[in-house]
């Protein structure tokens, strides 16, 4: 094969917890007598509240064919190269096994918000059923260099209130803020999705949606804007890099000798994975490489019944932009390649196109 796959999952697999029923119709035209699969697939997701290997165990399941973690992709999996904040102690925002996740990617030194709390007991005040009935000495001193947000945390209040301490006193929370601080210590974001999709019939909060509250509340108080030192999760293009090696690194394996070509993202998100698959085909474009293809599915957060941004005018779907603050509206970069009804009808699609007769 001279392409390969990149599959988003929720919306595009599952719902929430629920299969798309189209999802094992597809892989079962992927993989051969013996599950090996014909070309390379690698499964590209914004989630990032578990270790790789659950999330392939997850695909096994409900797939019905072996999945190694090798093929998957986590909107944290690219921290892995950003080495330079491995020794460094870090404050870590999301859900899931945080201390396994982040040193599962090389940090050393992570710290999460709940064990901020307990060291600081006085700075989380919103829920007054939360807060000590007796005055407490606060323990040793914590100071974070960096934080890093993997995903959207439980108790919103606390963790924007506690990222909002560390970055107004330069990593010493429980100290008067300094506003002239600025700019203030690197945040590492993951996942900046808006919105996504679960067993409800409309999307709910993502990620994104946290970082909005903090990106306002931040400039709300200071002034100023919140600066990242790096976004990674789709639609970064740091993402498709790191995928684009992952799905070469699969074809070696396989001694497929044929160059890839081509990728074919499919997703379901026009914000995300289609910005983001034709913003690194660009990229790939200036660079003379191979291309990235954008394919859209109807099985998620797209309403093929809404306007796609960018089309007629006077439409109020095509003045809003659900994509991250840091990432410019641009109309073409919204466009899909290719609009199908589901996965499999992806999957037809492209073995169309590339002339593959598995």
């Amino acid at each position: 094969p001279s392409f390969g796959f990149l599959f988003d999952i929720d919306g595009v697999l599952v719902r929430g917890k629920t299969p798309i029923p189209a999802a094992r119709t597809a892989f079962q035209k992927l993989v051969n007598s013996q599950g090996q699969f014909l070309v390379p697939v690698v499964f590209v997701t914004n989630a990032g509240n578990c270790l790789r290997q659950r999330k392939a165990d997850q695909l096994s399941h409900l797939l019905g064919i072996p999945i190694s973690q090798d093929q998957v992709m986590m909107s944290h999996s690219p921290l892995r190269m950003f080495k330079h904040y491995h020794e460094k102690c870090v404050l870590v925002s999301g859900q899931g096994p945080l201390l396994d996740i982040a040193q599962d990617l090389g940090f050393c030194q992570p710290v999460t918000i709940e064990a901020l709390r307990e060291r600081h007991p006085l700075l989380d005040a919103v829920d007054h059923d939360r807060t000590p009935s007796l005055l407490v000495s606060e323990s040793s001193a914590f100071t974070a260099l960096a934080v890093v947000l993997f995903g959207e945390p439980v108790r919103w209040e606390t963790s924007l209130q506690l990222i909002i301490d560390v970055l107004l006193t330069s990593g010493y929370p429980g100290n008067p803020y300094h506003h002239e601080n600025y700019p203030h210590i690197p945040v590492l974001a993951c996942n900046m999705d808006l919105m996504w999709v679960a067993e409800a019939q409309s999307p709910r909060f993502g990620h994104g949606t946290f970082m909005v509250c903090l990106e306002n509340i931040y400039k709300k108080i200071t002034g100023r804007e919140l600066k990242y030192e790096a976004l990674v999760g789709k639609p970064s293009r740091v993402t498709y890099q790191y995928a684009e090696q992952l799905l070469r690194a699969q074809a070696g394996h396989r001694h497929w000798h044929q160059p890839i070509h081509t990728l074919y993202a499919v997703g379901d998100n026009l914000m995300t994975d289609v910005y983001g698959a034709n913003l690194y085909n660009r990229q790939l474009a200036a660079a003379g490489a191979a291309h990235c293809r954008s394919v859209l599915v109807c099985t998620g957060v797209y309403d093929p019944q809404a306007a796609v941004p960018g089309g007629a005018r006077g439409s109020r779907a095509h003045s809003v932009f659900h994509g991250h603050r840091d990432f410019s509206f641009d109309p073409g970069l919204v466009q899909p390649d290719h609009i199908v009804p589901d996965v499999d009808a992806a999957v037809d699609l492209v073995f169309q196109l590339e002339n593959f007769a598995p």
